[in-house]
């Protein structure tokens, strides 16, 4: 038995690291409330959440990542009005069209930060997207490692002591992020400046300790830090292959001199907790075992979670014997020592590279009548695992169930595996013959030669000598993408892969580093798809999903993603495969990018009704962020946008920061505009017919009744009142005497027709009051519209449906672009608009 403390409470855990029992409850209640008290303070330097919701101060807004906004000017009603607000495109640089560009920014105050794959620290204007600041570190290592993925930064604040820059600062205020040479920087916020007193200069190398001895060896990292009153906590990314090299330890360093104060060993070293889960000594020099995927943070229980990936070799581990802790696990410490609380092993000696990397959700759930502290864990296998976060239990069952035994020689794999009882599984968990695509005949055929061997196939096959099938894949099922949720209706949302893998295990060279390596035909990494890169299972290709976490059940699943070419044969809403996150806000609305058809979609969070949808220049593979200006008085959504990255689609395009946010009616932001003069925007790829009006629009007072809906069913038509001017520009409206010709016997006694009467027999024009209008500087001409077919309702609504006329349709640039897209009209600035060439 070993015993652990978080703060006074001591916790006994078995030989395994689970937790037995926790003594004194009423020692946790009081030790949370003295840490929410102590917290709410910058003093210990830890940054405040943000009551209000207008800022995003973390990686998932909250240190516990439920990546939840409370702000709501932007909601179900009018989130289809969003618009372009301003795009920010990255410095120019080789890895900007090869590594996506996943970050998600921070806002604090007035201005963004984030990182780019190149290494560079930029911080913005938050409602301008203008450049405040930008810091190049350079390269301190060799040319293969100066460019990688970066997610995010992190923010600390304290005010006393060790302050980063000049002057006397109230607030000492840093940004904390590391480069693709695996340096961890301390800047100062307001100007980008490196803070001397941490560590040489500002920075200090992650390599030393941990990837010494291998200099040539991948170690960075690819998600931001953590920040735990006066510690930057880092994990790390490695590589997989061969299996010894960096270690994936854990590590907690002073915020202010960078000083290293506490490592876990996520390959636990003899006499530590789970070493004997490694055969014969294999935990030595073990690489892997890491979490690259993003951390989170109970700052009033002072715990930090990690989402611990696979050990390598990730897909052969004869030479790893055991169930290889902690690799695959989710590891509570105590945050201010480095200590285990407890752990549970998600997959036991993986061989599929189904690391946890999700961020771990922190939230508040109800189990007859009381609220329990728990956390979620989304994985590459379609599961979500939910336990009570300060003790380890799962909150609902996990089924210990046999699996296929491995008959590669040497292997030893594990003979069960967990499988949580609920939520159930998100994602396919088996494929056979007849699950294959029939989305096109040639696709069906295709996959049926290339793969129809390794059918059929289900989730934890082990790997063969010959062609054998992953499904989920290496990609999932969800992925470092994770999951938001909303506290006030307890949904977790998810976005799934539906992609499987495809590989064979092939014996190598005597004196290679590994007796066996996994490959395929097509490359390692080769993916359960034809040659179009249509997935070879049906459709959907990728899901959105949500989960009721009071009840585990699945409230609504969605299909998340288009494929443009088989929409336009008929073959809609495929879904499609996916990487970035989502998040919720209070304004009832679940915003994702993330799917490879270059789009940002928002979702109607109670019922998964898809209520806005923007083409993008690039794929968003990266979760967004939301947050309000306080001088224009807006809610902005921002996202990172980029080619390149771990799954295909989308082709060449800028890497950016986008934002967008809503516009007084009727104006077409500048942002929007130049989209749309692009030839990108709302409805891009295949156009769409003006839509309804948004908001409320009231029939204006006419000098004289007039019912359209009476003279449509009297066998009237448009032309018989509007008659077309002689350069085909303008419709002209109906005068007295044009209208007498038929009312001098028909309704002569009506006071309309009277009044009619009067001004035709003073030849006076009828003053009535247009429904619409077009500015000056724009061209339009009906007579070209006619010539193609399109006809009055498309613009003007249902007019010969109504008595009274207001503006029924949507006149902005959007609605005109958009609709000459649906037409393959052209759509230059110079087709409406004198643009001087």
């Amino acid at each position: 038995m070993v015993q652990h403390t978080i703060g006074s409470i001591k916790v006994n855990t078995s030989n395994n690291g689970k937790i037995l029992d926790m003594r004194s409850a009423k020692g946790i209640l009081i030790y949370a409330f003295l840490l929410n008290s102590l917290f709410v303070s910058s003093t210990l330097g830890q940054p405040v959440p943000n009551a209000t919701g207008g800022e995003w101060q973390f990686y998932g807004n909250d240190p516990g990542g439920m990546r939840f906004s409370s702000l709501q000017q932007i909601d179900r009603s009018n989130v289809s009005q969003l618009q372009r607000a301003w795009t920010y495109e990255l410095p120019a640089s080789p890895s900007n069209s090869v590594i996506a560009f996943e970050a998600t920014p921070l806002m604090i105050g007035d201005t963004l930060y984030f990182a780019t794959q190149a290494g560079k620290a930029i911080a913005l204007n938050a409602e301008t997207g203008e450049q405040q600041w930008l810091f190049d570190p350079g390269h301190a290592v060799p040319e293969s490692r100066e460019a990688g993925v970066n997610r995010g930064v992190a923010y600390w604040e304290a005010a006393a002591g060790g302050f980063c820059g000049e002057g006397n600062q109230a607030v000492d205020r840093r940004i904390y992020y590391v480069t693709p040479d695996a340096r961890l920087f301390s800047l100062n916020a307001a100007n980008g400046k490196p803070c001397k007193s941490f560590g040489m200069n500002g920075a200090i190398d992650l390599r030393q300790g941990v990837a010494t001895a291998w200099p040539r060896a991948k170690y960075d990292l690819t998600s931001p830090p953590v920040v735990y009153r006066n510690l930057i906590i880092v994990g790390s990314e490695v590589q997989e292959h061969p299996s010894k090299g960096p270690s994936g330890a854990i590590r907690a360093f002073d915020a202010r001199t960078g000083k290293l104060v506490w490592q876990f060993d996520t390959v636990p070293k003899p006499g530590e907790t789970g070493n004997e889960t490694w055969a014969a000594g294999s935990w030595k020099d073990r690489s892997g075992t890491n979490a690259w995927g993003p951390l989170s943070v109970d700052l009033q229980n002072g715990l930090v979670f990690l989402p611990v990936g696979s050990p390598t070799y990730d897909f052969y581990g004869a030479d790893r014997k055991g169930k290889n802790l902690f690799g695959d696990s989710l590891v509570a410490l105590n945050a201010q020592t480095g200590k285990l609380v407890w752990y549970y092993q998600i997959i036991h000696h993986d061989l599929w590279d189904y690391d946890p990397a999700g961020q771990p959700v922190l939230m508040t759930l109800h189990r007859e009548g009381r609220e329990i502290p728990a956390v979620a864990e989304a994985t590459k296998t379609g599961f979500v695992f939910v336990f009570n976060r300060l003790t380890g239990t799962p909150l609902f069952p996990i089924q210990e169930r046999p699996v296929p035994k491995s008959e590669i020689p040497g292997e030893e794999s594990w003979p069960t595996q967990p499988f949580p009882v609920a939520p159930p599984p998100l994602a396919r968990t088996s494929i056979t013959r007849e699950d294959i695509t029939n989305v096109t005949a040639e696709s069906h055929q295709e996959c049926l030669e290339k793969f129809g061997s390794v059918l059929p196939s289900h989730l934890f096959d082990p790997w063969r000598s010959t062609l054998t099938l992953a499904f989920p894949g290496t990609l999932g099922g969800a992925n470092w993408s994770g999951a938001s949720f909303d506290p006030s209706s307890h949904y977790l949302f998810v976005n799934l892969s539906e992609l499987g893998t495809v590989g064979e295990i092939k014996t190598q060279p005597p004196g290679s580093p590994e007796k066996y390596l996994w490959d395929s035909p097509w490359g390692t990494y080769a993916r359960f798809w034809d040659s179009k890169h249509y997935p070879c299972q049906q459709p959907p290709w990728g899901t959105l999903n949500a989960i009721n976490l009071d009840t585990g059940k699945i409230v609504w699943k969605v299909p998340l993603g288009v494929v443009d070419d088989l929409e336009s044969k008929g073959v809609p809403k495929t879904g499609l495969y996916n990487l970035g996150g989502s998040i919720v806000t209070a304004g009832g609305l679940v915003f994702i990018a993330a799917s490879s058809d270059r789009r940002f979609r928002a979702f109607d969070a109670q019922t998964g009704k898809e209520l806005w949808v923007t083409r993008l220049e690039s794929n968003g593979h990266a979760t967004p962020l939301t947050y309000f200006g306080s001088n224009s008085k807006r809610q902005f959504v921002v996202l990172a946008i980029g080619p390149g990255g771990n799954i295909e689609g989308g082709g060449p395009g800028p890497a950016a920061l986008v934002a967008y946010a809503l516009f007084p009616k009727g104006r077409t932001s500048p942002a929007q505009a130049k989209l749309l003069a692009e030839g990108t925007g709302v409805g891009a790829a295949s156009g769409s017919e003006p839509p309804a009006a948004a908001g409320s629009f009231s029939a204006p007072a006419q000098p004289v009744s007039f019912s359209h809906r009476r003279h449509a069913a009297a066998g009237m038509g448009c032309k018989q009142c509007h008659l077309l001017s002689s350069n085909g520009k303008d419709f002209s409206l109906p005068n007295a005497k044009e209208c007498m010709s038929c009312h001098r016997t028909v309704m002569r006694d009506d006071p309309a027709i009277k009044k009619l009467s009067t001004f035709a027999k003073a030849g006076e024009p009828i003053d009535w009051v247009r429904i619409y209008s077009l500015p000056g500087f724009v061209f339009f001409n009906h007579q070209m519209h006619r010539n193609a077919n399109v006809g009055c309702s498309i613009c003007h609504g249902p007019v010969t449906e109504l008595d009274t006329l207001r503006q029924e349709k949507d006149m902005s640039m959007a609605s005109c672009v958009n609709c000459h897209r649906l037409r393959k009209a052209p759509t230059a600035c110079g087709t409406c608009h004198s643009v001087g060439y």
